[in-house]
């Protein structure tokens, strides 16, 4: 069972352990590869056991979806106390965990759209547009929010697609900067 902030609370549910087999397999093979068989042989359960609790492909990714929410709620809940500008960012080089999950979630949907339902493409939706909402809120200045927030995003994505990041020096830096001029406006 994965708590808000990811973190992993005792020994996972059937249901969890199934969307980590789904992540596993999507993600070493392709959503090509992924079929109700081999996940639940991955997740340790029978095909029946699977789609008791995802009828479909589909209702894989809508849990995948479900658990990205759970992060961002997460890091909002946390941009309440330390600052919606700071938090973004610090926020935008994800823990592996999460990284995989949203690396799972943006293949299946890109890979085929067609099979992913309108409550997991809402579900992705909101996660950026509830940031560029707070963001928005918390700067004056528009362009500077959308600079913020395409900063933000561009560490995402290369968090996530696994290519290499800046140095955290410099990423501190850059942090360090957008802070300064947020808090100019």
């Amino acid at each position: 069972m994965y708590r808000p902030d990811g973190t992993v609370l005792g020994m996972p549910g059937t249901r969890d352990r199934i969307l980590d087999a789904f992540v596993d397999q999507l993600i070493e093979h392709g959503i090509a590869t992924v079929t109700i068989e081999k996940v639940a042989e991955r997740a340790g359960v029978s095909k029946g056991g699977l789609l008791y609790h995802f009828p479909a492909k589909p209702a894989l990714v809508e849990g995948l979806a479900d658990r990205l929410r759970a992060f961002t709620d997460a890091n909002l809940a946390r941009a309440d106390k330390h600052g919606v500008v700071r938090t973004f960012l610090e926020t935008s080089s994800p823990d592996s965990n999460e990284a995989r999950h949203y690396w799972a979630v943006i293949s299946a949907v890109q890979a085929d759209p067609g099979s992913t339902t309108d409550r997991t493409r809402s579900l992705l939706a909101a996660v950026f547009e509830d940031w560029s909402t707070r963001l928005r809120a918390a700067i004056s200045d528009p362009i500077l929010a959308d600079i913020i927030r395409f900063t933000g995003d561009g560490l995402y994505l290369t968090a996530v697609t696994g290519l290499p990041l800046p140095s955290n020096h410099r990423i501190q830096n850059v942090i360090r900067r957008l802070l300064a001029e947020a808090d100019k406006r």
